[in-house]
């Protein structure tokens, strides 16, 4: 299985995700602290050259990938890729399935805020702080996602599966 969790920038609630799909970060409903978020691989680092790539994360309990992507704001990117890994799963068939996990719908204004500050206009004295706040108000959230995430995964027959988790907004 390879988890593929996405977003707009690809760095701060991807980042999140996939610290709590790897349990790098505790593994309960609590609200993180400064230090956890700011400690989390990634997490406010990627800049604009980081968009499109996907970065590997590591491999979880169950010995699946986890990575992340920033999209930017085409709604095209993850069905693109779907469209690209089916295609080469009919000439080269690969036993692995595929989760494209959105964790847009986490992202709190905070969040929004300060990452355009702190990645767009490089202000991180106004920027950090804000995404500290966002990453508290929105921990919940991302962490109900990535259990929500694993879930499907292990009922989907689907070879490659896109979760939109609108519920989680």
């Amino acid at each position: 299985m390879i988890y593929i969790y996405n977003d707009y920038g690809g760095t701060h609630t991807t980042a999140l995700a996939a610290a709590y799909h790897l349990k790098e970060l505790d593994q309960s409903e609590r609200e993180l602290t400064k230090e956890e978020i700011l400690s989390v691989n990634y997490f406010n680092k990627l800049t604009k050259k980081d968009f499109g790539k996907i970065i590997f994360h590591g491999i979880d309990e169950n010995g699946d990938s986890v990575y992340t992507i920033g999209r930017k704001s085409s709604k095209l990117v993850v069905p693109a890729m779907k469209n690209l890994i089916l295609l080469i799963q009919s000439k080269h068939p690969i036993p692995e399935q595929i989760i494209f996990s959105n964790t847009s719908p986490t992202v709190p204004i905070a969040m929004s805020i300060g990452g355009f500050l702190s990645r767009g206009l490089k202000i991180d004295f106004l920027g950090v702080p804000l995404l500290v706040i966002g990453g508290k108000q929105c921990c919940d959230n991302i962490f109900r996602l990535v259990e929500n995430t694993k879930r499907t995964a292990q009922s989907s027959k689907e070879q490659v599966t896109i979760l939109d988790n609108q519920e989680f907004k």
